[in-house]
């Protein structure tokens, strides 16, 4: 997994010494309590997000790097833009503007939400290497199966995201403009080819892990370890307040 470990940062942070079993159920349970928090508690989303920043803090993950990684949800935050003029109901004008209530509080509760998954999502993967977040799996006892699936997915997606810019270098060589339409042809014909390279390679290391006497199981880089009381403790803080914040916010209302 060494040649694939994504947004993995290494570090000594206490995040990066707690076991990966125990930083999984974290961000379940975290993220669990911040879908159960009522859009309207505003004030809650801060704190979640504060907790947050303290925990990038403490495991030394620069602001811009969870910046540039945001970028992953600009999707969802274009279509909560676009719900206080889609939404109906009560209306208010801003400027020129009619825009929805109901559809600004769906817009607010989409980007609170998915910009702190996000942000959880990016906490575990910067302080966890690929190889102890299926060895932490494995010791939470998901399903052998999905854990192959995950690890070759992994793998093969970073090969073929390569072969794909090879092939890109070798049509710009070739004076190929894909800023022409006409040229989506060539475009389709490469993810083609890729395609069947990838559908080949699978076979083919099929054919090797049977050779070599597979069994159903692959081998881990490391051991999945149990995790200490202490361990489960630090790691299950942050949810726990963030459940208390939750709850407060539910007996509130």
């Amino acid at each position: 997994m060494s040649a694939a470990e994504g947004l993995y940062r290494p570090g000594t942070s206490p995040l990066h010494r707690l076991a990966p079993q125990t930083k999984l159920v974290a961000l379940v349970a975290l993220t669990f309590a911040v879908v159960a928090t009522p859009r309207e508690a505003m004030w809650a989303f801060g704190v979640y997000a504060l907790l947050l920043a303290s925990l990038f803090a403490l495991a030394r993950v620069p602001a811009g790097w969870i910046a540039s990684r945001s970028l992953v949800e600009t999707p969802f935050l274009l279509l909560a833009f676009a719900f206080p003029f889609l939404s109906g109901g009560e209306t208010l004008q801003w400027g020129f503007l009619e825009l929805s209530v109901e559809g600004l509080w769906a817009g607010w509760n989409l980007i609170a939400k998915a910009t702190l998954g996000v942000w959880a999502a990016l906490l575990l993967a910067a302080t966890t290497p690929v190889a102890d977040l299926l060895a932490g799996l494995s010791r939470l006892r998901c399903p052998e199966i999905l854990l192959q699936i995950t690890a070759f997915a992994i793998r093969y997606a970073h090969l073929t995201v390569a072969e794909l810019a090879q092939m890109r270098r070798a049509r710009l060589a070739r004076c190929d403009d894909p800023r022409f339409l006409w040229q989506a042809g060539a475009l389709a014909r490469g993810l083609g080819v890729v395609f069947i390279r990838s559908f080949e390679r699978g076979e083919r290391v099929w054919q090797a892990m049977a050779a070599r006497g597979y069994t159903g199981r692959l081998p881990l880089d490391v051991s999945p370890a149990g995790a200490s009381v202490a361990q489960w403790g630090a790691a299950m803080a942050a949810p726990a307040i963030a459940a208390s914040v939750a709850l407060w916010t539910a007996v509130g209302a």
